[in-house]
Order: structure tokens, then C-alpha cells, then sequence
């Protein structure tokens, strides 16, 4: 079988890696790198941690308005699909790449596969939720990672092509937070990112929050962004915040105080598994790190109203925050009760790539 897979975020080469393994030892995968995520620590540093393989495409899209990036992107995925004239489009996750993979394989009568199907947050007014939304109506066999998800997908009307193969960063956790220990253990973890941050104060291990903040309803919005600030410089233990370029200058221009906040640049993939791991709370508006956190037994509090990922607020492991200072401060002092409780398996069993791979050869077959 002939795939072309798209991929261009942070997430998608995390849910990439475990399936171009198993796929590519009897199919032909044709790798598609939009550019959506363009910097050494957001993009080729993934491909070397977990050993992705080169892309064969690489379409330099970078940073640009919806409407733009995703034209930019459906041109030149189409060009690439009449090209390579494959058996079917793989997408992953909610991103422009993969509304853009989506419809244009969808134009050309092209099957299309959906890893990650099923996700809802109810609210049209993100981005992630209308790319989607989209992709699932379109979309020829929908893969998704939780029977939640597929629940979803029925109440919408759609009722074939349907597979709960659980969650594929899963396996990608379960395959790299080995190599993360052993590479950062020891305080290596600290040296590495000191080198880069020399301010950086001496941390120990659950003795941090860990936060990140990159979705546009909180970092174009300078009253919530402030807000945010106000409430992390008030916590009771340091704040490491990785901080994308583009948000640290939207910081910068805001002249927040940092006081008890230190950024540093975006780290990879294995650094920030470690962090997660060992952190006393992920603090995000991220969904793939509210699932990472909560398979490497993390506590989080997200920064958003709603979350595609209800599974995580079993138990109080995630705890969904408004963007109020004192709320924010609450609910990170929370006691957390959640290390009492066990996590049931509503993720899978870490064999989701196999699974996709049988489903996707099946379905061609």
C-alpha cells in the first residue's frame, strides 16, 4: 500500500513516529511536512529524538493568517497527492496541515484517514475544533482514540468507518519516557536547560509547575495573557514556561512581570517528557500535554473552559481553569487528591499504531 501522510505540529510528528515504524515494514508511506511548525526546537529536533524519517516533502508554509496557511498548504498537498497518486491520505490530530491534507485528498477522490477522530470541545470558536470537525465529516475511515470519541462521532450521524484503537501518543510515551529518563536523569535535565537560560534558578525535581500557553484565545488576548501572568507569579513554587518565539515577544510588548516565571526556549521532545514527568503540576492549554501529563501520572490544571480530552478529569488529574487569577492559583494549590485514585485504561493498551496500520491496509485490501 501507498500512504501519504501529512504532518506539520509538534503533536503530529509525536503521533507520526510509532506508526511510520510499523507501517513502513511492508507499505510505502510518503511523508509530507507542511512547515506549520518551522524552528529547530518545534520541528527538527523531533525528527531526530524519535527518529522519523526525512521528509520526502517539505512545503515551508510557516507562520500566516487561517486562510492563508491552509491555502498555501491544500495547493501544495494537492500537488503532491496527483503526483504520487497514493492509495489514501493519513492526517493526524486538529491543525490547518490537517484540514488541508483532509480536503485536499477529499477534491481528488483520495480515501481519508483520520488518527485522532472523534475529539469535541463544543466550542466553534477554536480553530482545532472547526479543522476537526471538517476533517471527520470527510473523512473515509475515522480512527479514533477513546470510545468517547466515537460516541461523538455517532451523534452526529456518523456510523461507518468507525475503530477505537486507542491513542497513539500513548505509544509514544510508553516507547521514549525510558530513553527521556535515562538521558536526563542525574540533573542533567537542569544543565541542559540552563545552558541555554542562564538566569535560571536551581530546581529540583517536583518542585516546579511546568506550564505552556500557545493557544490564540489566551496569547492575542492581552487581558487573559496578563491575567495568566499575574496568577503564575503568584504560585507557590517557580513556573518553567517553554515559551514559542511568537508568544515571548507578545510578552515581551506586554512588559509582564516575570517574578517567580522563567521562560526558557522550546525544548524536545524526550527534555520535555522528563519535565512533565517530573513536575509537581502541568499547567496548559495544550491538549496533547494534558494527555501526556495524565499518562505519565502528572496532575494538570488546563487553561481553557472546555477539553476534548474529558477523560482526563476523572479523579480531578485535570481540572479545567477560567481564566481568573484567583481561580487559576486555586485550583493549581489544590490538594491533590488524584494521587489516591488509580487510572483506569480509557486510552488503550500503547498498540495504536499496529492497530491503525491493520485498519488502513484492511480497508485498501
Amino acid at each position: 500500500m501507498k500512504l501519504v501522510t501529512i504532518i506539520g505540529a509538534r503533536p503530529q510528528f509525536i503521533k507520526a513516529a510509532p506508526f511510520s515504524e510499523v507501517f513502513r515494514q511492508h507499505n510505502t508511506e510518503i511523508l509530507v511536512h507542511t512547515g506549520q511548525h518551522y524552528d529547530t526546537n518545534m520541528s527538527d529536533i523531533f525528527f531526530d529524538e524519535l527518529r522519523i524519517p526525512k521528509p520526502d516533502y517539505h512545503l515551508g508554509v510557516g507562520s500566516a493568517s487561517h486562510g492563508k496557511q491552509t491555502a498555501a498548504m491544500l495547493a501544495g498537498i494537492e500537488e503532491i497527492i496527483l503526483n504520487e497518486k497514493p492509495d489514501g491520505v493519513l492526517v493526524y490530530g486538529d491543525t490547518n496541515s490537517t484540514l488541508a491534507g483532509a480536503l485536499a485528498a477529499s477534491k481528488l477522490h483520495v480515501p481519508v484517514y483520520h488518527v485522532e477522530a472523534g475529539l469535541r470541545s463544543y466550542n466553534q470558536r477554536m480553530p482545532e475544533e472547526q479543522n476537526r470537525v471538517l476533517t471527520d465529516h470527510l473523512s473515509t475511515l475515522l480512527l479514533c482514540p477513546t470510545q468517547t470519541a466515537v460516541d461523538n462521532l455517532k451523534k452526529e450521524g456518523i456510523t461507518t468507518g468507525l475503530l477505537n484503537v486507542g491513542d497513539i501518543m500513548y505509544d509514544s510515551v510508553l516507547r521514549n519516557i525510558g530513553l527521556a529518563t535515562a538521558k536526563y536523569a542525574h540533573g542533567e535535565w537542569l544543565r541542559q536547560i540552563q545552558q541555554d537560560n542562564a538566569s535560571l534558578p536551581f530546581l529540583v525535581e517536583k518542585g516546579y509547575y511546568l506550564a505552556t500557553i500557545h493557544r490564540a484565545e489566551n496569547t492575542d488576548d492581552p487581558v487573559r495573557l496578563t491575567t495568566i501572568f499575574r496568577a503564575f507569579r503568584s504560585l507557590n513554587k517557580p513556573v518553567l514556561l517553554p515559551l514559542h518565539p511568537r508568544t515571548k515577544k507578545l510578552v515581551e510588548n506586554l512588559n509582564l512581570d516575570l517574578h517567580n516565571i522563567h521562560i526558557i526556549q522550546p525544548v524536545g521532545y524526550l527534555l520535555m517528557l522528563f519535565l512533565t514527568a517530573n513536575a509537581n503540576m502541568v499547567v496548559t492549554d495544550s491538549g496533547g500535554l494534558q494527555k501526556e501529563a495524565y499518562f505519565l501520572k502528572t496532575p494538570c490544571t488546563t487553561l481553557r473552559d472546555q477539553t476534548e480530552w474529558v477523560e482526563t478529569l476523572e479523579n480531578a488529574w485535570n481540572v479545567l481553569s477560567p481564566i481568573e487569577e484567583s481561580t487559576i492559583i486555586t485550583n493549581v494549590h489544590r490538594i491533590l487528591t488524584c494521587l489516591n485514585h488509580p487510572q483506569p485504561r480509557l486510552f488503550g493498551d500503547g498498540n495504536a499504531a499496529q492497530k491503525i496500520c491493520d485498519a488502513v491496509t484492511r480497508t485498501e485490501r
